[in-house]
């Protein structure tokens, strides 16, 4: 039990801590050079799904079965395996990180004006930035963090959970996938479609799981009602719940048209309430995605607790 819950908390508290600097090397940046390697040489020519899917079986199952037969073998050293766990786990979340390059866009928008605020938020979004006003900014913010509370922290550590660290980074290798081929480009809309594919299935009990802590978190009625209502009006099976969930707790609405790639794609709006939204919403959403991972973290501690 020690080798799971330890392990789970140093990590945490390191990514608390730490964020994901700029400057320390990151697996995940390991992860885009394998993927980038393997798409430049098989996604080309015939039978470009069946490529598609073998590289990403090959990736998420090779990355499982490496860490498995890691942890495996650390076992008979159980400091080095708390230590070199602790390490994956707290590359495997990226909560601080969320939170912080959130804010950087909206101090940007506050401190620079409207077009440092649009550059700050392409770093973070898919969207086309260049004509956004403060709202849609603001709103694009928001989104993101409910979206990706969901991507990068309850799912790795539902699937840490399940299977540890191999588990964690299995998932963290098959949503980069999802990241860097899943478009539906000319380029990659049959090469990434496994991939793509594996992502929402991956995802679909994370995303609801998130959309009901921040629920949970926020003691909001409204929440509740918006994940019934319009969680499953989003174009991704997954990443409706936590935007519902969020915006029935703060009584806004997201969605919408929006450019991507240089094409404008109309999403359905989730929500009802054309609220302007202010700071203020931006720090309570830090709240909930913090409060949301807490609760997570403490259940499975708890649940490792009753199962020993």
């Amino acid at each position: 039990m020690e080798l799971l819950i330890l392990p789970l908390l140093i990590g945490f508290a390191l990514d608390c801590l730490l964020g994901d600097p700029r400057w320390l090397p990151h697996p995940i940046r390991l992860f885009g050079w394998l993927i980038s390697w393997f798409e430049k040489r098989l996604n080309r020519g015939s039978y470009r799904k069946l490529k598609g899917a073998m590289s990403t079986v090959l990736l998420v199952g090779g990355t499982w079965m490496l860490l498995f037969l890691l942890f495996g073998w650390l076992k008979s050293f159980p400091t080095a395996f708390i230590v070199v766990a602790s390490v994956f786990v707290f590359f495997g979340l990226a909560n601080r990180s969320l939170i912080y390059e959130s804010w950087l866009v909206i101090r940007a928008l506050e401190k620079d004006g409207l077009e440092a605020g649009r550059k700050q938020l392409s770093y973070i979004v898919g969207r086309d930035t260049t004509k956004l006003n403060e709202q849609q900014i603001r709103t694009a913010v928001l989104e993101t963090m409910a979206e990706n509370l969901s991507d990068g922290v309850i799912a790795p550590l539902f699937f840490y959970a399940l299977g540890g660290v191999p588990g964690l980074f299995a998932f963290k290798m098959a949503s980069t996938l999802d990241s860097m081929i899943a478009y539906k480009s000319e380029r990659f809309k049959s090469y990434g479609w496994f991939a793509a594919r594996l992502d929402d299935l991956l995802n679909l009990i994370p995303a609801r799981l998130t959309a009901l802590l921040m629920v949970l978190v926020s003691f909001s009625w409204s929440g509740l009602t918006h994940i019934f209502r319009y969680g499953h009006q989003h174009a991704s099976p997954n990443a409706g719940y936590p935007e519902a969930a969020l915006a029935g707790i703060l009584k806004c609405r997201f969605g919408g048209p929006n450019v991507y790639h240089g094409k404008l794609v109309e999403k359905p709006y989730i929500g009802h309430n054309q609220k302007r939204i202010a700071s203020r919403d931006f720090w309570f959403t830090s709240y909930v995605n913090t409060s949301a991972t807490v609760v997570m973290m403490a259940g499975m501690v708890l649940v490792y607790i009753i199962l020993n």
